[in-house]
């Protein structure tokens, strides 16, 4: 679950985990993350955690300010890296014969 998290680079800010009384060992998991629903790669974490769990319950979403320098990313997570990679696989997915 997380790695849909790590993959796109976002910075998960709580992680609570609670029981969920239905039997031993059961839990529901809440998260939050930096950015935005609006963002490419929000939006894909949380479609990867539809895909995987069970039940995913999205409970808002507020626009962040700009982070405070010296703020700095996994190189190969920025927005631009995400849109590049989008644009060379619809490429590839079009018939393109440059994939390198």
């Amino acid at each position: 679950m997380l790695t849909e998290f790590a993959v796109r680079g976002l910075n998960l800010t709580r992680i609570e985990s609670r029981p969920t009384k239905e039997r031993l060992g059961r839990y529901c998991f809440l998260l939050d993350c930096s950015g935005h629903i609006a963002d490419d790669r929000v939006g894909e974490a949380v479609m990867g955690l539809r895909r995987i769990c069970a039940d995913v319950r999205f409970l808002g979403s507020y626009p962040a300010a700009e982070p405070s320098p010296p703020y700095t990313r996994r190189p190969g997570t920025s927005d631009a890296d995400f849109a590049d990679a989008a644009g060379w696989l619809r490429q590839i997915r079009d018939g393109a014969t440059d994939r390198g």
